[in-house]
């Protein structure tokens, strides 16, 4: 089954399809830079793609005639043939991809002033079924976070009703009820990490009988076979390799650091600068799990400790250390910004985690190799699908197209 991955960040949702000999792979299409960098490196290191540069597209979805018949000499974006040439005589089975989610989250939605109504990213869902009315595949998938299920773009109508009026206009179905049955925990799909999203199969008209019915069938049947225990934090990175504060800063290349690492063990294993307050901020945090006294399991005894260490006071607590024995807590694309609510469950080591302990638990391979800034690194991992999960995901679809 060929598929097209639109939205494909550094390719999370895309990779457990590929790892399927039921899927094959014939575009991806991404508009920043690293996140296409990454993706080509990543095809032509472990996946022997050649022509990588030609099929994960650099383009802006929303000029979507250009992105399917071509264009030349942008300034931006160069020379590419565009999709239907790329994809020649070959059918399109399925589109998968999420538009980018700031604009649904609750946590975007109540940062910004006007509620993200004015972001231009609630309606890039209407680019991508303008690609599915092209291709006109039998199945897409549209995956995002549960915010979606609130978020009213224009100040009156949700999202979800503006998107199923999208689809059904384009000769598709969705389940009727998304909240119910299209809300899952990935966590209970053996990801490490307490990560809710939603995941809509869309069905092209006349490809299943009842397709409702084929549906509830996919969501209370099919795609819960794949759950498993959860995994804690232990599986997913107690075996690397411990970095600690280094006795004083030091520069590499002109670039600070605090603690010791060695890159060549396994790469992205890099830990960002911490000074010695925060230093001692991790530690104390993490000591007062092991030794279980606990002191500051409480919102409030997190603000007071961070007011009485940088002298700002603050309404929302910052910090928050992994437990070993639990999920993790959201891998966020926010982790580019600060690692203070993702800090090292050991003490020992007294800082927040590496890129690669953001890739294991977004369960990301470590044949993955992430080669932009530290930065740009966490903001893909972070937007990411974790590909153990749409390993799973593909598994189901294939038991859903036989249904």
């Amino acid at each position: 089954m060929n598929f097209i991955d639109i939205f494909a960040g550094c390719g999370g949702l895309s990779e457990g399809f590929k790892q399927n000999p039921n899927f094959n792979m014939l575009a991806a299409v991404e508009w920043e830079k690293p996140q296409v960098e990454n993706l080509r490196n990543h095809l032509r290191t472990n996946y022997n793609l050649e022509n990588a540069d030609e099929v994960v597209i650099r383009f802006d979805i929303q000029r979507t005639q250009e992105l399917i018949h071509g264009w030349s000499n942008d300034p931006e974006y160069e020379t590419h043939q565009g999709l239907n040439n790329l994809i020649g005589n070959n059918n399109i089975d399925l589109i998968i991809g999420g538009p980018p989610c700031q604009a649904y989250s609750v946590a975007g939605r109540i940062r910004d002033e006007n509620g993200m109504r004015n972001d231009y990213r609630n309606f890039l869902f209407e680019s991508y079924m303008q690609l599915v009315r092209y291709y006109q595949p039998n199945l897409f998938v549209f995956e995002n976070v549960p915010g979606m299920l609130s978020a009213k773009p224009d100040g009156e109508r949700l999202v979800t009703e503006l998107i199923k009026e999208e689809i059904v206009n384009s000769g598709y179905e969705i389940v009727a009820d998304l909240k119910n049955l299209a809300l899952l925990d990935l966590s209970e799909y053996g990801v490490p990490q307490k990560r809710k999203r939603i995941i809509i199969v869309g069905v092209k008209t006349g490809f299943k009988g009842n397709i409702q019915n084929a549906l509830h069938e996919f969501y209370t049947n099919i795609l819960p076979n794949y759950q498993e225990d959860a995994r804690n934090v232990f599986d997913a990175i107690s075996d690397l390799p411990t970095i600690v504060p280094a006795d004083e800063d030091y520069y590499i290349e002109r670039k600070k650091y605090s603690h010791t690492f060695d890159e060549n063990i396994l790469p992205n294993h890099i830990p960002r600068y911490h000074n010695q307050r925060d230093i001692q901020i991790f530690r104390t945090l993490a000591e007062d799990i092991e030794n279980g006294t606990m002191q500051y399991n409480t919102s409030q005894a997190l603000i007071e400790l961070y007011e009485q260490m940088t002298g700002r006071t603050s309404n929302v607590h910052k910090y928050h250390v992994l437990r070993w024995n639990l999920p993790s807590n959201t891998i966020p694309a926010h982790l580019y910004k600060d690692g203070l609510r993702h800090i090292h469950p050991d003490s020992n080591q007294a800082r927040s985690i590496t890129v690669r302990e953001a890739a294991r638990l977004q369960t990301f391979p470590d044949n993955y190799h992430f080669i932009s800034s530290m930065g740009d690194n966490y903001k893909m991992i972070g937007n990411a699908v974790p590909p153990y999960f749409s390993a799973k995901l593909a598994k189901a679809i294939s038991e859903f197209i036989e249904l």
